[in-house]
């Protein structure tokens, strides 16, 4: 492995990070706030390490599968480091432990946040905690895919775990293009959301830092109360539209645009996805009208909002899911688990696994029924193999091994049971909120140091659909590492 070309796109990977602090520098110029040099000296210590590699090593040609595996990974780690620097300079409740859980909370799109009083950051930093949702939510996507074209049959080591031979299907693009396609997509939508949300009476801020929160499923908000703040259906209705919109398959979206409409409807993890929000809204609806809500139309309005927030991985809030009956917060729990499609920016197993691995077991039965019977294995018509399925199968598997191991581990460092899990379930799945004192209206500032470093690794294990964060710590992996 050529250590100095991973250096060469790290040092492209810091320059995309200091535009950020610049941008955020140029908002709190803007507002003659606290954060300018801060964000300034972070913005120059970024280009400084940036530019370094770029003056020194050459251009490469081809990328080998290990290489693009370190780039990608280290890329993320160092990302989240930068992104310390800010909340470490800025003091307060920011020791380095908090910078840490908040920057890759951040990046990785989680929406978690240790700030007991968001409100009380100059607005210069909290468009940086934005800005880190709009490169952490895009980087998966725009910024692999930028250095797919030099791995070959590198793209396996990242997203043949994520997406299912169907959801590649749907984009059948080349690779450059389709680094156009998903940022026309990501960038679209979060202009078309901001202006929806200026237009239902928020502020130019408020509603670009929560368009990008939105967009890339992350969930934080530049106020204490989240969505609650507004006290407003129409904000809450565009932003659970947006939601929905942001857990769909970015390709799929794109053919939509371009006329291809039915395209969506004949996904069957699209049709599962939205099928399965529709049923667990009105499930929570009903069960909330007969506790604490008045009328079911209020009742409606809150599930529908806290269930598409958890079920999209987005984690924004309009109530205290922390009081509410255990039925419903068991259904929080699944979408926490679940979440969206494969291709979007959302986390969690994916809607794509559920449907496959659901068609394991069914096609399983009738074999048991049908022993000497040739059951095909086919979804949309079209045939799936079962490397997929097993996949499926042991990805869910991996995933739940490490809620358990993550809740063990929390609870042993003094984490009550429930906090302990549900703060697992929201940071794997890159959710935010949790039960508890973790809940929709609570932090984890009160979690322990440990406690917020495992946290913070289940998070990037989430979000790098663990094996890629897994085999970057076994160097002796590398060699013979293909993607699973």
């Amino acid at each position: 492995m050529r250590l100095q070309i991973v250096f060469r796109y790290l040092g492209f990977v810091l320059i995309l990070n200091a535009l950020g602090m610049l941008l955020a520098a140029g908002v709190s110029l803007y507002y003659r706030d606290e954060a300018l040099y801060i964000l300034l000296y972070s913005a120059m210590i970024a280009l400084l390490f940036g530019v370094f590699p770029l003056l020194f090593v050459p251009r490469p040609g081809q990328i080998s599968n290990t290489e693009g595996l370190m780039i990608v990974v280290a890329s993320w780690l160092l990302s989240c480091l930068l992104g310390t620097l800010p909340y470490i300079l800025w003091g307060g409740e920011f020791n380095f432990s908090n910078a840490w859980f908040e920057s890759v909370s951040g990046y990785t799109t989680t929406g978690s946040t240790i700030l007991t009083d968001i409100e009380a950051l100059p607005r210069g930093l909290l468009f940086w905690r934005a800005v880190t949702h709009l490169l952490g939510g895009m980087g998966i996507i725009v910024f692999a895919l930028s250095v797919i074209p030099f791995m070959g049959e590198g793209m396996k080591v990242l997203y043949q775990s994520e997406m299912s031979s169907l959801a590649m299907d749907n984009f059948d693009q080349r690779a450059r293009e389709s680094v156009r396609i998903l940022a026309k997509v990501y960038i679209g939508l979060t202009l078309l959301q901001t202006a929806a949300l200026m237009l239902c009476g928020l502020d130019l801020f408020d509603a670009l830092t929560h368009a990008f929160a939105t967009i890339a499923t992350g969930g934080f908000s530049p106020k204490n109360a989240s969505i609650a703040y507004y006290n407003s259906v129409a904000v809450e209705t565009v932003v659970m539209f947006f939601m929905i919109v942001s857990g769909i398959h970015f390709a799929l979206l794109f053919a939509a645009i371009s006329g291809r409409f039915k395209n969506l409807w004949r996904s069957p993890f699209v049709r599962y996805y939205l099928l399965a929000q529709f049923f667990g809204i009105l499930i929570v609806a009903i069960d909330l009208r007969s506790g604490d809500y008045n009328s079911f139309s209020e009742a409606l309005r809150y599930g529908a909002f806290q269930l598409l927030s958890v079920g999209t991985s987005t984690g924004f809030a309009t109530a205290d899911s922390a009081v509410w009956p255990p039925l419903s917060q068991l259904l929080l729990i699944f979408f926490s688990l679940q979440c969206a499609c494969a291709g979007s920016t959302s986390g969690g197993i994916k809607a794509d696994r559920i449907v496959i691995t659901a068609k394991a077991i069914w096609r399983q039965f009738q074999q048991l029924l049908h022993p000497r019977g040739v059951i095909p294995f086919t979804l949309q018509n079209r045939s799936i193999s079962r490397d997929v399925a097993e996949n499926s199968v042991l990805y869910i598997v991996f995933y739940l091994f490490i809620v358990l191991t993550s809740t063990l581990l929390l609870i042993a460092l003094g984490t009550n049971s429930l906090e302990a899990f549900s703060g697992t379930v929201a940071a794997i799945g890159n959710v935010g909120p949790g039960l508890g004192r973790v809940g929709s209206t609570g932090n984890f500032n009160h979690i322990s140091i440990a406690g917020k470093w495992i946290l913070s690794a289940t998070m990037l294990l989430g979000r790098l659909e663990i094996y890629a964060l897994v085999m970057f710590f076994i160097p002796r992996q590398w060699r013979g590492y293909s993607g699973l």
